[in-house]
């Protein structure tokens, strides 16, 4: 079995819902998928946890390939309102459901390895090669982030895509100084950053997590933030997700999947209640 987590609200569905698929439709491994979510809707109307019948809707999709797979919610919001809620980060640029995988220590349904992935990734050949992958001796596997490696320093890295060793990270006591950093200092880019601080990492190459074009032995394509440079001293920040798949066409020329928009398409007639929002 392979356990990944992935954390979001309700808003996220669709690009959740697509990478569940992609990832499904590259292996015959079972998977089991955790998604971490909290209601936060005093705060934020879009801040709405995932309901039962999108967790059920994945589960329905990745039993047709293995009869043994299945989704799991887990809600943390009264764990997000405890360590989280109220630090400098709190607010910034990202939603603060991006921080939700730092609670995973508390959560006991959680294994001692498993994969966390963001929800604008898609799968692009069998996910077993990230899991299959030795970290008894590191917190976490990751890869390097494509500009950050330039910009912050060298060894800088991109926690979209993470193999996580929870059960060394909780000994080590890693997930709560990364939560007291975050909780203490602002950043741009804070459970990220926090993450680059107090991890050993096993650095790991960029068909984990690839930050610009899909190649042929992609694992992972992730759609993050980008940058295209024009001479002399022009440049053009994108950050198109998968879900804008206008753009997936024309701007970024990926059609790898589109067979997976085509099901989503269907599901959206058949379930237009998991895609309320």
């Amino acid at each position: 079995m392979i356990p990944i987590c992935f954390s979001g609200n309700r808003g996220y569905f669709e690009g959740f819902l697509m990478c569940v698929m992609s990832l499904a439709k590259y292996t015959d491994e079972e998977l089991c998928i955790y998604a971490l979510t909290m209601d936060l809707s005093k705060e934020n109307p879009n801040f709405l946890a995932y309901t039962d019948q999108q967790i059920d809707l994945l589960t329905e999709i990745l039993q047709k390939k293995n009869k043994n797979s299945r989704a799991v919610k887990i809600d943390v919001t009264e764990l997000y309102k405890k360590h989280l809620l109220g630090g400098k980060n709190h607010k910034n640029g990202y939603t603060p459901y991006a921080m939700l995988r730092l609670l995973s220590e508390f959560l006991p349904e959680l294994p001692d390895k498993l994969i966390y992935l963001d929800s604008d990734t898609m799968c692009c050949s069998d996910i077993k090669q990230l899991y299959d992958i030795d970290v008894e001796n590191y917190d976490v596997a990751m890869v390097k982030d494509y500009m950050g490696r330039f910009w912050i320093r060298p060894t800088y890295c991109n926690s979209g895509v993470l193999l996580m060793n929870l059960k060394r990270m909780k000994e080590n006591g890693t997930f709560k100084k990364v939560r007291e950093m975050v909780y203490n200092k602002k950043m741009l880019m804070p459970d990220q950053t926090a993450l680059n601080k107090y991890c050993k990492k096993k650095y790991l190459p960029f068909r984990f997590n690839e930050q610009r074009k899909i190649k042929e032995d992609t694992v992972v394509k992730h759609f993050c933030k980008g940058i295209v440079f024009f001479l002399p001293f022009g440049f053009h920040i994108y950050n198109i997700k998968q879900w804008e798949r206008e753009k997936v066409h024309k701007s970024l020329k990926i059609f790898m999947f589109d067979d997976i928009y085509a099901e989503v398409d269907k599901l959206k007639k058949s379930h237009p209640e998991c895609f309320k929002k």
